[in-house]
């Protein structure tokens, strides 16, 4: 039983997309740092990409964790920004850091969807 004033505890699969979004959150602004080193316009394209899917992740997290009636709007929101996060990441192939943030976007998108269609 639950005491008065208490949240119930996350289920496993909530967890683990906390988990992911924090993830993603992080190797999203630790590519955008990359990204600035780079310059360019074609990576003008992939910052907004980054800066909407590390915004989105976190909040995603954050409203999980506080259990808010919105959540699941917003774990489908966020698996749209990581999905097209993970589609402008890939347009770098052959920078490893564009794809550790593209697999990072895709294992989030993953378990938002699965939270989205959840029950929370």
């Amino acid at each position: 039983m639950t005491q008065p004033g208490t949240m119930p505890a996350m289920s496993k699969e909530m967890q683990d997309c906390v988990d992911a979004c924090m993830t993603c959150h992080g190797i999203c602004e630790e590519t955008m740092s990359s990204c600035m080193q780079m310059g360019g316009q074609a990576q003008m394209q992939i910052m907004r990409a980054l800066m909407d899917c590390a915004e989105t992740t976190r909040m995603c997290a954050d409203m999980m964790m506080r259990r808010s009636p919105m959540s699941a709007e917003m774990c489908a929101m966020c698996a749209k920004a990581c999905e097209m996060c993970a589609e402008a990441c890939m347009s770098m192939p052959d920078d490893p850091q564009m794809m550790r943030c593209a697999e990072a976007c895709r294992r989030c998108a993953t378990t938002c969807r699965a939270m989205a269609g959840a029950t929370m």
